[in-house]
């Protein structure tokens, strides 16, 4: 296979970091294509554990390149924190280029993230404040500054003026914040431009050219499915595609280029943030869960709600991205548990649904049906093959498949790279 597209299929944090990571040992090229700082990626191998968030997880292995697409918006300060970062502990980032297309996230977009969370109040998004949303809405509204313009200071002087001065004014008159300096800004990115230089070029170039030669190419998704800006819990979703469909635009590739579309889902549910989730546990159960999995955000810190494995998420999840296959993570964190629960359907109004509802009003007030299955109470860490697993773990491997719609194609058991039981090739 060539080009193989990795999506998380749930509310984001599925483990996609551990996935990249250890699927690039055969890959040629790994390229991220959308979202921003906002995503935290958890990974752990022989050089340690990582929490990357712009770099892609394929970044480990020294031989492939990795891509950083135009769909992404970038924090060049961000960025440049996370190669130190990386170099402070023995990981080469020669091969690391970033798309001269790409947005950049500006000093006044994080200030306005935070200032619109606040103004919001007890309606807040729960956004990381990165400055991820308002990044996107100058992309959009053709106000946004690209990578590649960091490389002509003359014009970007020029577009930074005239960006500047309205963003100041939201600042000052809107909110009472004190405006941006004009030259400080400018200094810093240029700053920023300098150190970045060797890294930016017109990537869709190379990936256009890496699928062409038969290279193997990941194309790696941030947040999940359910973020996603169009069929995510909208509003409580983030601010680009988190789907398939969004590689394409986010790295220049033609939609035929694809041959497989792996999603990515934990064996349970969780999710940071605001929004609902039908699944949630309030109980001690889910305090276990998140214990056990140290369910907290890689990037923000804050804990995860975790529920019971929603299977009409995931239905929808498959739908809207047509996965060939399933990585299934985080299976070992169910193995204390006498029984598990699967939500099949959702109870609302006295009416039984099985489709995701596109009405937040409508979700928050469905009740899930439970399928409940046994457990299987062992150790499930040492597994290699599918066959070493307990029967009641294979027939709940099963039964996922049965409810998203695709085989599983490999089962973590751990965060480890060898942790891993590979049911069938991927790459």
């Amino acid at each position: 296979m060539s080009v193989v597209a990795v999506i998380g299929g749930q509310w984001g944090d599925e483990g996609k970091g551990k996935i990249i990571d250890l699927l690039s040992e055969r890959a040629n090229m790994v390229a991220r294509f959308s979202g921003g700082s906002n995503a935290g990626h958890t990974v752990l191998n022989p050089y340690g554990e990582f929490r990357m968030h712009l770099v892609p997880s394929g970044i480990f292995h020294p031989e492939v390149v990795c891509i950083i697409g135009n769909g992404v918006v970038l924090d060049p300060k961000t960025l440049l924190e996370e190669l130190e970062s990386l170099h402070s502990r023995g990981v080469e980032t020669k091969n690391l280029y970033i798309s001269d297309r790409a947005h950049l996230v500006m000093p006044y977009h994080l200030l306005l993230d935070s200032l619109e969370e606040e103004a919001r109040g007890g309606g807040a998004l729960g956004t990381t404040r990165k400055g991820i949303g308002p990044a996107f809405v100058d992309k959009v509204q053709r106000l946004g500054i690209r990578a590649g313009e960091l490389l002509d200071k003359e014009n970007f002087l020029e577009r930074l003026h005239f960006v500047l001065e309205q963003k100041n004014l939201i600042l000052t008159r809107v909110y009472g914040a004190k405006p941006l300096s004009l030259e400080e800004v400018y200094q810093d990115y240029c700053q920023y431009g300098e150190r970045l230089r060797p890294f930016i070029r017109e990537t869709e170039v190379m990936v256009e050219e890496a699928a062409q030669r038969g290279d193997r190419v990941l194309l790696e998704g941030s947040q999940g499915t359910m973020l996603d800006i169009d069929f995510g819990t909208y509003p409580y979703v983030t601010s680009c595609s988190a789907i398939v469909g969004g590689s394409c635009p986010g790295l220049g590739l033609s939609p035929i280029r694809i041959d497989r579309i792996i999603g990515v889902f934990k064996a349970y549910t969780t999710r940071v943030g605001a929004g609902p989730m039908p699944t949630e546990l309030f109980d001690e159960t889910g305090e276990l869960i998140r214990e056990r999995a140290h369910e907290y955000g890689a990037t923000t810190g804050r804990p995860r709600r975790c529920g019971w494995f929603d299977g009409v998420a995931c239905r929808l999840s498959s739908q809207l991205n047509g996965f060939t296959g399933i990585a299934l993570t985080r299976l070992d964190i169910l193995d204390v548990f006498p029984s598990l629960k699967i939500c099949t359907g959702y109870k609302v109004d006295g009416e039984t649904i099985t489709r995701f509802p596109s009405s937040i009003a409508f979700l928050e007030r469905c009740q899930p049906l439970w399928e409940e299955v046994e457990g299987g109470e062992c150790d499930i860490s040492g597994a290699r093959q599918f066959d070493d697993l307990p029967p009641q773990a294979r027939s709940y491997v099963r039964r996922l498949e049965e409810i998203i719609g695709c085989p599983v194609d490999l089962i973590s058991v751990g965060p480890r790279r060898e942790e891993t039981i590979m049911v069938r090739e991927i790459i």
